[in-house]
């Protein structure tokens, strides 16, 4: 049987076994690590063991490749600080920062290829922290005990695997014994696999450069015929669906530095934001791309609506509103003149603080699905204000405006969006040379 110390310190990376980051609080899950580093050593995997308590680890007999004062000093602080403050949530805070920033060391020098964390709600929102900096792709699994409820601030937009603990992670027994298995189990062969794809010649690799695009169901005709074209243009095109994590994704996506441009012709998250949706993207959303240089086309898809489930999950104050049911648990309203005028003015702002290369392209035809003449959505009036405004906040902006008569779905604005974004992107990429 491999023992945590055998499985321990390896820190080798390179080619030889896979490495498994454990990352968690050995002072109240040093036993359950312990049994699960063993596990991880029998199926071929090393660890690299983060510990993210406070206290003297408890139950782990194998040397600590990056103890607690390690963490706390990376989040810089100290435990004897965070002990003496006897506030836990800072403490869980200040140990995630740390861990994050030991995390995202070791995996920048390739010498981890997966991270496993096992936790109750301060484990895995120190999990949730180290997995928010990691690149999409690398293997995150965390075993939780919040894993069957709300489990958004555990994942936000990135690629975490959740497994729900079933018993509270207190000792290793029958439950226990059966569910860590299967996670050892998952992380090693992730692991693995990763490993695989990082050995992979970079010679080998023909790899398009990617595109991030917005979409929604009333704008599915648009996102399409531009992603054929710009498929004709050598490009990989990643379509995400517009349903506030979808934005945040793409957002995240934008600030990994993984993309080329990005597509934004479904900016709807920002209707649900402004009024009370429940697909809202937050704040930031039409930031990312703008701010780390990433060439962008944006445009003002499906603006016209704002998303709630059930028609009888409306909230009363938007009784005498216009509503299309678009299906039995989706419920869709009309945004009015007003909140158009202050779309169209944060959407402005937004763009004319971009630093990267930015056009906005109009479709003053419509701007989903549901908008045009004999449509359920059709407002001229509000489709004007939000027009009249976006156009304000840009005067005077690097902002290049492309004005059109076609709606939004016209495949003809579809086509001339992509290759619009694909001029964008072959300026930056001469202007780089330079």
């Amino acid at each position: 049987m491999t023992t945590p110390e055998e499985a321990s310190g390896t820190e080798t990376g390179g080619a030889g076994r896979p490495a498994v980051a454990l990352v968690g609080t050995l002072d109240t899950k040093g036993v359950e690590y312990a049994w699960i580093a063993e596990r991880l050593g029998e199926l071929g995997a090393d660890v690299v063991v983060v510990d993210a308590g406070t206290r003297e680890p408890h139950g782990y007999p194998a040397a600590v490749d990056h103890p607690n004062h390690e963490v706390a000093a990376a989040a810089g602080t100290d435990l004897e600080t965070l002990l003496a403050a006897e506030d836990r949530g800072a403490a869980v805070s200040a140990m995630g920062e740390g861990a994050a920033a030991v995390v995202g060391r070791l995996h920048a020098s390739g010498r981890i290829d997966a991270v496993l964390a096992l936790g109750g709600s301060g484990g895995s929102a120190i999990a949730a922290r180290v997995f928010r900096d990691l690149p999409i792709g690398t293997p995150k699994l965390l075993v939780s005990t919040m894993a069957s409820g709300d489990v958004a601030p555990y994942v936000g937009a990135n690629d975490v695997t959740l497994m729900y603990s079933v018993v509270d992670i207190a000792g290793i027994n029958q439950i226990s014994r059966a569910v860590l298995g299967n996670a050892a189990a998952a992380v090693a062969g992730m692991a693995a696999a990763a490993k695989t794809r990082g050995l992979a010649s970079s010679a080998e690799r023909t790899d398009r450069p990617l595109i991030g695009a917005s979409m929604f169901g009333v704008t599915t005709p648009a996102v399409d015929a531009a992603r054929e074209r710009l498929d004709e243009l050598g490009y990989e095109v990643l379509v995400f669906h517009a349903t506030g994590s979808g934005g945040q994704a793409l957002e995240s996506l934008a600030r990994s530095g993984m993309l080329a441009g990005v597509l934004d012709l479904t900016t709807t998250e920002l209707a649900d934001d402004l009024v009370g949706g429940v697909l809202t993207a937050g704040p930031d959303r039409l930031t990312a791309a703008g701010a780390v240089g990433v060439p962008q086309l944006v445009s003002l898809g499906a603006l016209d609506m704002v998303n709630f489930g059930p028609r009888d999950t409306v909230p009363e104050r938007f009784a005498d509103r216009d509503f299309f049911i678009h299906n039995a648990t989706v419920t869709l309203m009309r945004t009015t003149v007003d909140e158009n005028r202050e779309l169209g003015a944060r959407i402005g702002r937004k763009l004319a603080a971009a630093t990267a290369p930015t056009t906005l392209l109009i479709p003053r035809g419509g701007v989903s699905a549901l908008d045009a003449d004999g449509l359920p959505f059709h407002d001229p009036e509000a489709d004007a204000a939000l027009v009249e405004a976006v156009l304000a906040g840009l005067n005077g902006s690097a902002v290049t405006v492309v004005d059109r008569p076609e709606h939004l779905n016209d495949p003809a604005f579809a086509r001339l969006a992509a290759d619009t974004l694909h001029a964008l992107i072959e300026d930056s990429s001469t202007t780089e040379e330079d």
